[in-house]
Order: structure tokens, then C-alpha cells, then sequence
């Protein structure tokens, strides 16, 4: 009798827990969307030769590491550049993945999640920005996050 009993406290709590885990807050394609435009117009203009490519100002490095890992290969930064659509579409998977974490990290708190996403791109930590050229990046990039957010259609929340 006992180990029936057992195995239905154990059923019902791994229930429990994948409802949990069902309820936490996903990312939607418009929030993705809003942040990948909001970080293209926040971006800082530099000139032709500063080393970094797109409108979203990436190192070559990053550029490797993330058509990697959301491609599977590798792309140059000519390739990165020379293409926008796929530029968006891989600074749109590291967006998710990084929203994503800070959704889970920060739940019911849009505002913070966007905020650590913000410095995160500009520092490539999710804290610290609270003074200087940071500061008033992630401030730009938040602005720039509602007013992309209100531009932007309505439709249902997407979980992926």
C-alpha cells in the first residue's frame, strides 16, 4: 500500500513540476523582434573601418561564434555583412536564447529581462550598466524596445 502511495506523491510532484515549468514565461517572436530593432537602432555608428560589421556594430569573433552555433557553420563577417536577412536572423537566435534566459532568470519583469539583455550585448554581462556609455545604451536600447513593441502588430504570443 505504501509503495502505491509512494508512487502517486512522486507522480503528482513531478506533475506539479512540469506544470511549473509550463507556466514560465516564454519569449515571444515580437519581443525577439522588437529587441534585435531596438539594438540595430541603438547600435553606436562607426566608421567603415572600426572592426565591427552590420547595423548591429558585431566583432568578426562574435560573428563566428554565432552563425556556429545557430547556423551549425561558420560564416565570415563579409558573408555576415554582405547578406541582412541572415544577419537578422542570427542576431534574432542569440536574442532569443539571451531573452529566453533572462525571461527564466527575471520572471514578470520585461523591463529587467530587456535591460540585462541590453548590457549583456554591450558588455557581455547581464549586470553593471548602471553608469556611463552602458547606462545610457541600455536606456536607448529600452526605449527603443517599447517603441518597436508598440509598432509592431499584435498577435498572438508565440512560444517558438
Amino acid at each position: 500500500m505504501s509503495v502505491v502511495l509512494g508512487g502517486t506523491i512522486i507522480s503528482f510532484g513531478l506533475s506539479s513540476l512540469l506544470l511549473a515549468q509550463a507556466q514560465q514565461p516564454k519569449v515571444s517572436n515580437t519581443q525577439v523582434a522588437a529587441m534585435v530593432e531596438a539594438l540595430r537602432q541603438s547600435a553606436p555608428k562607426s566608421g567603415a573601418n572600426s572592426g565591427y560589421y552590420s547595423d548591429w556594430q558585431v566583432k568578426p569573433e562574435t560573428i563566428k561564434l554565432w552563425t556556429k552555433f545557430c547556423l551549425k557553420k561558420e560564416l565570415t563577417s563579409k558573408e555576415f555583412v554582405s547578406n541582412p536577412t541572415t544577419a537578422r536572423e542570427i542576431v534574432s537566435c542569440i536574442i532569443r536564447r539571451e531573452l529566453d534566459k533572462q525571461f527564466r532568470a527575471i520572471p514578470n519583469n520585461e523591463t529587467a529581462a530587456v535591460n540585462s539583455v541590453a548590457c549583456w550585448w554591450m558588455t557581455g554581462q547581464y549586470t553593471g550598466c548602471n553608469s556611463g556609455f552602458t547606462a545610457d545604451f541600455v536606456k536607448k536600447v529600452a526605449n527603443n524596445y517599447q517603441k518597436a513593441l508598440k509598432s509592431t502588430p499584435s498577435k498572438p504570443r508565440s512560444t517558438r
